[in-house]
C-alpha cells in the first residue's frame, strides 16, 4: 500500500478545495470533502470533478412530485372487472381515487 494513501491530502479543483482522507471502515478508499471558502459543501467517495463540485454548491431545482400523473390513468376497464361502485360493505370514494398499491380497509388519517 502506498504510504501517501493513509495521510490527509489537500488540493484544488477550480475554486473548490478538496480534502482527501481515508474513509471510515475502509483501508483503501478515500473520502473527498469538497469545501468552498472554508464552508463544507459535501463529501464523495470518488474523485470529484469540477462539475460534481458545482452540483454540490447549487443543486438543480426538483419539481414537486405528482403521484397520479402516471399511476392514475382511468380508461377502458378490463374484460371481467367489476364496476367501480358495485356495492360492498363500505365505499372507498371518500378518500379520493383508490391507489392500486394501498392495503384494503387501511385507515388513513
Amino acid at each position: 500500500m502506498p504510504p501517501h494513501s493513509l495521510e490527509r491530502q489537500q488540493f484544488k479543483i477550480g475554486k473548490y478545495d478538496i480534502v482527501a482522507q481515508p474513509a471510515n471502515g475502509s483501508m483503501h478508499m478515500l473520502r473527498y470533502t469538497v469545501m468552498l471558502n472554508g464552508k463544507r459543501l459535501g463529501a464523495l467517495l470518488s474523485m470529484p470533478t469540477e462539475s460534481d463540485c458545482r452540483f454540490l454548491e447549487a443543486p438543480p431545482k426538483v419539481p414537486p412530485l405528482k403521484i397520479f400523473q402516471v399511476t392514475y390513468r382511468p380508461g377502458r376497464p378490463k374484460k371481467n372487472a367489476t364496476p367501480p361502485n358495485s356495492g360492498g360493505a363500505h365505499n372507498e370514494s371518500e378518500g379520493g381515487p383508490t391507489i392500486p398499491w394501498s392495503i384494503k380497509g387501511q385507515q388513513r388519517y
